[in-house]
């Protein structure tokens, strides 16, 4: 009769045999060999042909398997950073309480983001939906105007629906629907699906209301005086 020693190490010669890896081995046998004695008593083993392939493929899917934990990895440590910046800066929400500084957060936001050519009216423009909710309570915070005064135009794409568009964007902006104006569909797009499934199209913003207009021009007209000299 075997010893349970040598009943063992046949064991793991059979399924070493077999083409099974040292690590397969022990989890069929559920014993923590060391690596060192597998390896000892299967040193004369001839292994099957296959046993090639099935370790290039064994390390092509725990290199995949490493990638995509250095890739998690690396995802935490930038969402951990950008978390810190924003921490960092978030006590500069207190300094947009004093309205001065918000109108010149306003002034810069629509020398970037909105229309110069309209002399009666606000006209600003952006697909990003965080971005147009920051002009707006701004706006709203610097000026007093009444709400009639805005209206909005959607641009999108031929197979986007305008209606649910719409719908989203009025939640958005608190502009009701009755004030959108027919929305514009870029004819270039007819016949090419949208790949981006989440794009909300372009809401452009207009305000009928010439002297905050006005004011607001000038406000960039001081900043551009002002700092012109350093930035350049």
């Amino acid at each position: 009769m075997l010893s349970n020693h040598s009943y063992l190490q046949e064991r793991v010669i059979k399924e070493r045999k077999n083409g099974k890896t040292f690590s397969e081995i022990r989890a069929i046998l559920k014993s923590d060999i060391p690596k060192s004695t597998l390896s000892y008593w299967c040193r004369n083993v001839s292994l099957p042909d296959y046993y090639k392939d099935k370790i290039c493929k064994i390390v092509k899917e725990s290199g995949e398997r490493g990638r995509l934990i250095a890739v998690a990895v690396n995802k935490a440590k930038r969402e951990k950073y950008l978390s810190s910046l924003f921490q960092k800066n978030r006590y500069l929400l207190d300094k947009l309480k004093n309205k001065d500084v918000a109108k010149i957060a306003l002034s810069l936001l629509y020398a970037a983001e909105g229309s110069k050519g309209k002399r009666g009216s606000l006209s600003f423009a952006n697909s990003d939906p965080k971005i147009i909710s920051l002009f707006l309570v701004l706006l709203r915070f610097c000026f007093k105007f009444y709400e009639d005064s805005f209206r909005c135009t959607l641009q999108c794409r031929a197979d986007q629906n305008i209606k649910k568009l719409e719908h989203f964007w009025s939640k958005v902006t608190n502009i009701p629907q009755n004030k959108f104006y027919k929305a514009r569909v870029d004819k270039r797009t007819i016949g090419k699906p949208t790949k981006k499934k989440k794009y909300p199209g372009v809401c452009k913003i207009d305000l009928l209301n010439a002297g905050i207009y006005n004011e607001i021009d000038a406000i960039i007209r001081v900043l551009n005086a002002t700092y012109r000299g350093p930035m350049v």
